[in-house]
């Protein structure tokens, strides 16, 4: 697999475009989101992420065309799972780390695939209403993070 990204500018670009809501709508990937995560956490720790994504994102969705509803658009379950598999990935990490190649390692790993999620919850119960709106425990097997 090629690495999302060649330097950390880039990832400083995504994460800059989340949060004024510039970023082109086709590059909010499954691995802009967690490189924008992983920027924020490294760089704004005046966030509070699990509290300030979930505007953010929303945000950015409906600035890029996009709408938040009970089927489409942001999704609390998997907003706040992503962050703290991005939060116990990056620990895992040297501080010292370029920041791409954290990202290229956690897309390597089982996370870098958009259905990682689903080895802990059902489908049904991931894309319920419930799990959208709200924080929903996993079904299928706990996170280890």
């Amino acid at each position: 697999m090629t690495a999302p990204y060649t330097d950390d500018a880039e990832i400083e670009r995504v994460a800059r475009g989340l949060l004024d809501r510039t970023l082109p709508k086709a590059e909010w990937t499954h691995a802009a989101h967690f490189a924008a995560t992983l920027w924020l956490m490294r760089h704004r720790a005046d966030l509070d992420l699990p509290a300030a994504l979930p505007g953010i994102i929303r945000s950015y969705n409906e600035a890029a065309g996009g709408r938040n509803t009970d089927s489409e658009g942001y999704h609390e379950t998997i907003t706040q799972a992503s962050i703290r598999a991005a939060r116990a990935f990056l620990a895992a990490r040297s501080d010292n780390e370029p920041l791409h190649a954290t990202v290229a390692a956690l897309m390597a790993s089982p996370l870098g695939r958009p259905n990682w999620i689903l080895a802990h919850w059902s489908r049904e119960r991931l894309f319920s209403v419930e799990a959208r709106r709200g924080w929903v425990e996993p079904d299928l097997q706990a996170l280890a993070f």
